[in-house]
């Protein structure tokens, strides 16, 4: 069963069916969250989605303000106006799970009632696959960040995502000269996209491992959400399992999302919150 206050967070996100022309429901201001703050890494800054090599948090699946991606946040303020003002983006380019813990302290600091969480992309990007973390290091990172948010905000709400389907990455881009030129020129998360047009057995054990990483992390990610207790939610793998398109990732990398990207995460997720209890579940977790 879903806490009291998740399910009038639901509640009120149901109710911004046209988020231009929205109005707030009588009685729907405290029912939904009045802050938020987003953790994770570049995906949550919207890195890459405006231009090259910079974040552009306006466009953020998460707390963006622009009306390209209908984000999460501005999801929340057409519903509830107090939420203005409210909102956090401590999300770091670069950031893997080791940084997890020092971006919830923020948020406790800033006293949000609703958090994202998304990571785990940077923890299988490395130029050698001795860098990954490790899936049990890992869980002790998610597991210590949520540890802060337990302690620190114990009445927050927590969204978890699933970590991105890199592989998937690989699948729709190889074909693209100009996408396999660019992840060859900034030798981009090299575990999974290095020798991008190659069949050699040797290319295809490694990002089948890849897979399998990110599959591990996913697996630690919904039992730590379980772990947590009610105030946490897990995806279910629907971010992993997006079938994103090269049309929806940045032409500046052929990596990051562009608008349209960033659109999908907000609206694929925000569809899954407000679905009853028996379909909050998409999809099964490979394991």
């Amino acid at each position: 069963m879903l806490s009291r206050p998740w399910r009038l967070f639901l509640v009120g996100l149901a109710s911004c069916v046209l988020l231009a022309s929205a109005q707030a429901p009588a009685g729907a201001t405290g029912d939904v969250p009045s802050s938020m703050a987003a953790l994770g890494d570049s995906l949550t800054r919207g890195f890459n989605s405006c231009g090259w090599l910079f974040d552009c948090t306006v466009r953020s699946w998460s707390t963006g303000d622009s009306e390209q991606v209908a984000s999460h946040y501005s999801r929340i303020l057409a519903v509830n106006p107090e939420i203005q003002g409210n909102v956090y983006n401590n999300a770091q380019t670069g950031a893997d799970s080791n940084q997890l813990v020092k971006q919830a302290q923020k948020a406790v600091r800033q006293q949000v009632e609703y958090v994202t969480i998304l990571i785990g992309a940077n923890d299988v990007c490395a130029l050698y696959e001795e860098r990954v973390t490790p899936t049990d290091k890992y869980r002790s990172n998610v597991d210590a960040g949520l540890a802060v948010l337990r302690q620190g905000l114990p009445d927050a709400d927590i969204l978890v995502l699933s970590v991105p389907d890199v592989v998937r990455l690989w699948e729709i881009g190889r074909a693209d000269p100009e996408a396999v030129r660019t992840w060859k020129l900034a030798k981009m998360c090299e575990t999974v996209l290095a020798n991008p047009t190659s069949d050699a057995p040797v290319d295809v054990d490694r990002r089948e491992r890849m897979g399998r990483q990110v599959d591990e992390y996913n697996v630690q990610l919904e039992e730590a959400c379980r772990d947590y207790g009610p105030k946490c939610r897990f995806d279910g793998g629907l971010v992993h399992n997006y079938p994103f398109t090269l049309e929806q990732m940045s032409k500046w990398d052929y990596f990051h999302l562009n608008a349209a990207g960033q659109a999908a995460i907000s609206q694929a997720t925000y569809q899954w919150l407000i679905r009853p209890r028996d379909h909050r579940r998409p999809t099964r977790l490979t394991s």
